[in-house]
């Protein structure tokens, strides 16, 4: 990685962080809003809490952005997001997984185990054969908040070394506006890359404490070529998906709700890659080609959550608000019709036969927050049990599949978070969980050394912010994590005759621990270049270091009787760097800026991790126009170079710019109306992000067209 930002970015940075620091000082603001992204309230850290008031970096994508950015892909997610992106494929709807800070790489085994996902609260994991990890149509969500760093796993889950991520689906409540008990929305979509379309209707419906919403959407597309027409194999998808929601309002003055929710997308790819994570293969100084190498098949893959919560609020009893949930998620990839099933066989070979992968995750959580505020606190302490079981299947025409090996993990976590604040200066964040967690091995497994396993991991943490003056604030924290082994790396196997050493169930495992420290400032003011504008600036520097490391134990390791375990504890690594966000905001203007710089060490070599994202910045400007109801804008995003310890992750620096337009009157015949057109890559740039293993899309139009009716 190069160790100086580009005569550009440094411009840029400069600029933003000048403008901040030298306006002159107003009221703090803390209205929510579209473009002043750190005055949005994040739900996902304990009570809600203003993303700049938060002692720990939080982001939302909320659903203006959505709408706006049109995402079909995890890469589409997080354009304005800093330090988090997609990894694996650059356009394959089955072959990308989340990175957050340099933790999360869908090519390595049990990577996505460092980050927490949850969709409606409820727990969602998968990870089979170079495929990606989330298989959730972007179109039935509302709102995605990410929590960066592990002082996310208090209320997310011990392990979450990179953070969590929480998607929220939409609700009935979002249709039907105060007056209205009906309402109908249709959409409409196409983007040119690709020649994709999409589909949708939702129906929502208020019937005295009662309310419905029903969804389905549809969405085909060819394969998408980079910027120079050079097609993307096996990125073209045919898809569905549904959400059912029912909430229901009852007891003294409303004051509980039930919510049954169940959302289906189910995918199919004809002909896609068996390497869904990207079209190259590197070993060493090779490069070779995945399709050509595996081949093609057909895969049908299902992710399913379903979800009951019943939440209570008392109005008379402040030490009471309680969420009890009940969960199942489930995905699951079927493949067959493989071009190279004449290959099928044994060991490695395993990979073309016809197979089916799946994750079934079960899961009850109790949560209650109580209200102890006195005098010039303001304390509430959040605590709860979290229960889950997750059974991981996997099996092929010729039997077991050893590098995917099935079992069962049980986990019980208890977990507690204080939040006290003092005359709304001095916030102090503490928190700890202790999960308890038990792993035991399918038949197969058993057979090739593993035994049930028992871990207890603790992840405590501590955040403060104090407030200096109403517009200046400066936080950091202290948080541990314990990450257990996944059944995978307990007991993947290799039967392959010929391999040296003879790779065994991994059953004398440690956890992964990481231990990360966070400093920062924010500052925000209003009324600096014209009336009732408003500024917001948040930076933060974080420290990470991880140990006991588990990587596959490398070819050669001298092991007793010629049998080592598939894994070992045999690497440490640090992880540092910064973040800034920055959103201005006013009656005719906006502009963003979202930099990440994350820098590692491998603790063994001294080379950059693999996983490790190039630096960036992405600045978004715009204006709005009311009378016409239009919002027009454009966003460059600038990626330096970066020289990992894989030649895989190594690139060169790219910049890409995006524009978009955003129509939505307000009155007469085509009020309910939503015009969002983008072009992505407008120069069609040739480029690849150095997380992803295919070039990455040139240049797509997309326009979306939505239309609400209510009465």
């Amino acid at each position: 990685m190069t160790t100086q930002p580009s005569a550009l970015r440094t411009r840029l940075l400069t600029t933003a962080t000048a403008v901040a620091l030298l306006a002159t000082p107003a009221a703090a603001q803390e209205a929510e809003g579209f473009f002043t992204i750190l005055g949005r309230v994040i739900f996902g850290a304990g009570t809600a809490k203003v993303a700049i008031d938060t002692p720990q970096a939080v982001s939302s994508v909320d659903q203006a952005e959505l709408d706006r950015d049109q995402p079909a892909l995890i890469s589409d997610l997080f354009k304005s997001v800093p330090g988090v992106q997609g990894a694996g494929a650059s356009a394959r709807a089955l072959g990308q997984a989340f990175n957050i800070r340099g933790i999360g790489n869908a090519e390595q085994t049990a990577s996505e185990t460092r980050i927490a996902v949850t969709v409606d609260g409820a727990p969602k994991f998968y990870e089979s054969y170079r495929m990606g990890s989330f298989f959730g149509d972007l179109d039935l969500f509302k709102r995605v908040e990410i929590l960066r760093g592990p002082a996310s796993s208090t209320l997310y889950g011990a392990g979450a070394i990179g953070g969590a991520i929480a998607f929220t689906t939409k609700d009935p409540a979002d249709f039907l506006p105060e007056g209205s008990n009906s309402a109908l929305s249709f959409k409409a979509g196409y983007a040119s890359n690709g020649n994709a379309t999409k589909l949708g209707a939702t129906w929502a419906h208020r019937a005295g404490n009662l309310e419905f919403l029903g969804a389905l959407n549809t969405s085909q597309g060819d394969d998408m070529v980079d910027g120079s027409g050079v097609v993307i194999p096996g990125s073209a998808h045919k898809s569905w998906s549904g959400l059912g929601k029912a909430v229901l309002h009852f007891g003294a003055d409303d004051d509980q709700t039930l919510t049954f929710t169940a959302s289906r997308t189910d995918t199919n790819l004809d002909d896609a890659m068996v390497a869904m994570t990207g079209d190259l293969i590197f070993r060493g100084s090779t490069v070779s080609n995945a399709l050509a190498q595996f081949g093609t098949n057909d895969v049908h893959a299902i992710d399913d959550t379903i979800s009951l919560a019943w939440h209570k609020k008392s109005a008379t009893n402040r030490l009471v608000d309680l969420t009890v949930q009940l969960s199942h998620t489930k995905t699951e990839a079927d493949k067959s019709d493989f071009s190279y099933s004449f290959a099928c066989g044994p060991g490695d070979s395993l990979v073309l036969c016809d197979s089916s992968y799946a994750y079934a995750t079960n899961a009850l959580k109790i949560e209650n927050t109580a209200d102890l505020s006195a005098g010039n606190w303001d304390n509430y302490l959040t605590f709860g049990v979290q229960i889950s079981q997750q059974d991981r299947t996997g099996t092929t025409i010729r039997g077991p599949m050893p590098f995917h090996p099935e079992g069962t993990d049980k986990k019980t976590g208890l977990y507690a978070q204080g939040e006290f604040t003092w005359n709304d200066k001095l916030t102090l964040i503490p928190g700890v969980r202790v999960d308890f967690g038990n792993f035991s091995p399918s038949a197969a497994a058993s057979a090739n050394g593993g035994t049930d396993k028992d871990y207890t991991a603790i992840s405590p943490k501590l955040a403060a912010l104090y407030k200096v003056t109403d517009n200046f604030s400066i936080f950091g924290s202290i948080a541990n994590t314990e990450r257990m082994p996944s059944i995978d790396e307990l007991y993947q196997y290799n039967p392959t005759p010929g391999r040296t050493p003879v790779r065994v169930a991994s059953m004398g495992l440690e956890k992964e621990k990481a231990r990360t420290y966070e400093l920062g400032f924010a500052w925000q003011g209003q009324d600096l270049l014209v009336s009732d504008d408003s500024l917001q600036l948040k930076l933060t520097a974080f420290h990470n270091d991880l140990t006991d490391k588990i990587i596959v134990t490398p070819t050669g390791t001298n092991c007793g009787g010629g049998f080592c375990g598939y894994y070992s504890n045999l690497a440490a690594a640090e992880i540092w760097g910064a973040e800034l966000e920055l959103g201005y905001d006013s009656d005719r203007w906006f502009g963003q800026l979202a930099y990440s710089n994350v820098r590692s060490k491998d603790g063994t070599t001294g080379l950059t991790l693999a996983d490790t994202p190039a630096e960036n910045v992405v600045l978004t400007l715009g204006a709005k126009l009311p009378e016409q109801h239009l919002v027009v804008g454009w966003r460059a995003s600038y990626f330096d170079d970066i020289t990992t310890n894989a030649p895989a992750t190594s690139t060169a620096a790219y910049d890409t710019h995006d524009l978009f337009v955003t129509w939505k009157p307000e009155e007469g015949a085509l009020a309910g109306l939503s015009v969002n057109f983008t072009i992505e890559n407008i120069f069609d740039k040739t480029y690849r992000n150095n997380l992803q293993l295919d070039n990455a899309p040139g240049m797509n139009a997309k326009l979306s067209i939505a239309k609400n009716f209510t009465w």
